[in-house]
């Protein structure tokens, strides 16, 4: 399991890559962004989802992040507008 400083920088890094690009990374991105194995990346993705609400929650039965309050990878009717760039939907 990954310490508390790996998951906070897992999830900053997930926030980066969502703010910056509108789609969250996959756990080979992170894995990379973390320096440590792709099997740990996947395994950081689900203890961060594991953690509850205010964390990440995954699709069902995957690997692959869904949603990140307040963002959602899934659209929603909430389309969220930044300096003119609507990359983003809301929970």
């Amino acid at each position: 399991m990954a310490d508390t400083q790996t998951l906070d920088k897992a999830y900053q890094f997930i926030m980066s890559q969502l703010v910056e690009t509108g789609q969250a990374p996959h756990y080979r991105e992170l894995a990379t962004g973390l320096s440590c194995s792709i099997e740990e990346g996947r395994q950081i993705v689900h203890v961060l989802a594991e953690a509850g609400r205010a964390s990440i929650r995954l699709n069902p039965d995957t690997d692959w992040i869904a949603t990140v309050p307040p963002f959602s990878l899934i659209p929603t009717p909430y389309q969220i507008t930044v300096d003119g760039q609507d990359k983003w939907f809301g929970q």
